[in-house]
């Protein structure tokens, strides 16, 4: 089923890495002129646009954006004692983890009387957006609220599309995930023009817009992230999910195949690559795979996603060579199967996440590892990270200079001042001086 690459033999350079190794064909550009009607007509026309193109594209209206608070009650009532155990044990564990992240102010001290004191202070209002598509993603409303919540925003807002099925309200396990997470405040709407109207708001709807967007969507949520950047902050353009798997002859084939098979399921656009030094290995896990993605229930996404040009095995001389490529591809999540799996991971510069060993798989992140699982695709891992409390952050310096301290430093300012021909920058150090009768 997977289309094998062979690069054994070659040393391929970076440039021809990025060419030959699978990739898929997602383009924003392409649909930036659909979206960018949608994205002016909400900043025009707000909620009463946004819930137009909802009707449109989701079959329903919600009675209102903002989902009620006796709504939202009543799914976490009707949802699985099973289920709310699962999301509370994955929110502790998601909690910790981004908790111990948020930094702690630091101060260097220059010379004495002269001090810069980096701080984080907290995005204030921050919209998450959660997908409703052709999976339910309680998951991401976790992954979302727990590091904003850690950073210290004050408000959050999170959006996700309404359910024909469910009167026009996110699907009720969204719902009930938000109320366990303690968020009163969800509205009920989805894609390009959600992005929009977290962007925008809508005074006269009661809908305040927030500072940032982030979250995972299809490629209509990207383009118009990427649109309304600048008015607003996002966390990144996120394409479809993708796993590489770098393996060596001592893993286990039916393991390598549930994995790259779990991540196919997610879209017939998701990315799932073999990197091996072994031929028997990888003709084995294709194997496997022929013999057991049918009996998932999403068979046909998941042959869709392994059939296309974004999944592929792919074939090196040695070990050297394979992580050398999984450099290249900068995987979204990264497995490594292969004999000491930890020394291996650790020489990895360029991947969203990395997964270590046969006993930490990608569904393990994808919910319960304590990681977030909201990472950079389509190889931005060389360059960008996932969501973390860190996204919800600003660093801010608290300059702190006595007089002794500036007139020590202040020839230099001058100098640097009359050389980029800016002199009332020098003056407005002199001035302090001259001011007392000093000479600086």
């Amino acid at each position: 089923m997977l289309t094998v690459i062979d690069l054994r033999g070659r040393t391929p350079s970076t440039s021809e890495l990025r060419r030959a190794l699978p990739r898929g064909g997602t383009d924003v550009n392409a649909v930036l002129p659909t979206v960018a009607p949608i994205v002016d007509a909400v900043r025009e026309h707000g909620a009463r646009a946004a819930l137009e193109y909802g009707e449109k594209f989701d079959g329903v209206t919600p009675a209102s954006v903002k989902v009620p608070a006796d709504v939202v009650a009543a799914a976490l009532a009707s949802l699985d004692e099973d289920v709310i155990t699962a999301l509370n044990e994955v929110i502790s564990r998601v909690r910790k983890v981004h908790a111990e992240q948020k930094p702690a102010p630091h101060t260097t001290t220059l010379a004495e009387g002269a001090t810069v004191t980096e701080v984080h202070l907290p995005i204030e209002r921050v919209g998450l957006y959660v997908p409703g598509g052709k999976a339910v993603y309680p998951s991401s409303v976790i992954m979302n609220v727990v590091p904003a919540q850690e950073a210290g925003c004050s408000s959050l807002v999170v959006a996700s599309p309404p359910q024909a099925d469910h009167e026009g309200w996110p699907h009720p396990t969204i719902l009930a995930a938000c109320h366990l997470l303690g968020v009163d405040e969800i509205w009920a709407v989805g894609g390009a023009q959600a992005v929009a109207l977290l962007a925008y708001g809508d005074d006269e709807a009661g809908l305040e817009p927030v500072d940032i967007v982030t979250g995972p969507g299809n490629i209509f949520v990207t383009a118009a992230k990427r649109l309304v950047q600048g008015v607003v902050g996002i966390d990144a353009e996120a394409g479809p999910s993708e796993i590489a798997v770098l393996a060596d002859a001592s893993a286990d084939p039916v393991y390598i195949a549930y994995d790259l098979i779990s991540q196919a399921e997610h879209d017939d656009l998701a990315a799932s690559v073999l990197i091996t030094d072994s031929a028997e290995l990888a003709e084995k896990v294709d194997a496997e795979i022929d013999a057991r993605y049918t009996v998932t229930r999403n068979a046909d996404r998941v042959a869709g996603a392994l059939g296309g040009r974004q999944s592929g095995i792919v074939l090196v001389d040695d070990l050297e060579q394979g992580i050398a490529v999984a450099d290249a591809y900068a995987a979204e999540h990264l497995e490594i199967h292969t004999e000491n799996p930890r020394q291996v991971a650790e020489r990895i510069r360029h991947a969203g996440a990395i997964f270590v060993g046969a006993y930490s798989p990608v569904p393990l992140g994808d919910y319960a590892a304590g990681s977030n699982h909201v990472l950079p695709t389509s190889g931005t891992a060389r360059f960008s990270s996932g969501l973390s409390t860190h996204t919800f952050l600003r660093e801010v310096n608290l300059i702190e200079y006595d007089r002794v301290a500036l007139k020590e430093i202040g020839p230099h300012i001058i100098a640097l001042a009359d050389a980029e021909d800016l002199p009332a920058h020098g003056e407005s150090i002199r001035a302090r001086f001259e001011a007392m009768g000093e000479q600086n």
